[in-house]
């Protein structure tokens, strides 16, 4: 599973550069949350368009964890006036309200859906606002898992680093010269207050990249990586299973007829 960097980096510049001159828009909207995917995306970003051409909204329910990602984009020199620090705790509120959420653990899942949607609405109005393409920031391991919101985070226009498993974006992050504050936090959505990515799964994105990377990338069986010393092997491809109906919708007549 390792991956060169260097190489890595020079990849996806050449693909968002490829990309940006092909659609002729020259301006990028990145939701920054302060962790490791969004911020890796940012630094592949940067080498592509000037500090003018990104638009960057930190988007938060609580509290903001804005001061590192200030620094960052302070030292890559993006105009304050680019720099959007958004609550979405009064829309995301008022929706929960409409629809009659409560405090339970499954409408604590419905609420967090109705934030990741909020955050594209935001991202895809600035967009609209600034003629602007959306970064995404989704890495692999997550596509694979389904751990994304349909028509939420996972919404956007061009995603650089999707090809990429999870602890593979840590080594291009570490190349990249990403803080190590940023990158040895717990990895979250930030959909409610201690919410961790790995606490919602049972298990850690280490083991989950292990497994999948053998499943699919080296095709060995379940229980060919179970012997290998994978305990949640099963756990983690019954993950994908449970969620592949997410890349498969809106399902459409012309599908079933084909």
């Amino acid at each position: 599973m390792e991956v060169n960097p260097e190489q890595e980096k020079k990849r996806i510049i050449a693909f968002l550069k490829n990309i940006f001159k092909k659609q002729k828009i020259e301006n990028a909207v990145l939701g920054l949350s302060g962790g490791i995917d969004s911020t890796v995306s940012f630094f592949l970003l940067k080498e592509v368009l000037p500090p003018e051409k990104i638009f960057t909204a930190h988007l938060f329910y609580e509290e903001p964890v804005f001061s590192h990602i200030a620094q960052i984009l302070e030292t890559a020199h993006i105009p304050d006036e680019n720099m959007y620090l958004l609550s979405i705790k009064e829309p995301v509120d008022a929706a929960a309200k409409l629809l009659g959420i409560e405090n339970t653990q499954e409408d604590k899942m419905r609420k967090g859906n109705i934030a990741a949607r909020m955050r594209m609405i935001v991202l895809f109005d600035l967009a609209k606002k600034h003629s602007a393409l959306v970064c995404g920031t989704e890495n692999k391991t997550e596509n694979l898992l389904g751990y994304f919101t349909r028509f939420g985070d996972q919404a956007s226009d061009i995603e650089p680093i999707e090809h990429l498993y999870k602890t593979q974006v840590y080594h291009l992050a570490n190349y990249l010269g990403v803080p190590k504050k940023i990158i040895d936090q717990k990895p979250t959505a930030g959909l409610w207050s201690g919410q961790t990515d790995e606490g919602e799964f049972g298990f850690t994105y280490e083991e989950a990249d292990q497994v999948l990377y053998l499943h699919f990338e080296k095709k060995l069986s379940i229980k060919e990586i179970i012997h290998q010393g994978f305990k949640n092997t099963e756990k983690i491809i019954n993950k994908h299973k449970q969620n592949l109906f997410k890349h498969n919708t809106p399902y459409k007549l012309s599908h079933f007829e084909s």
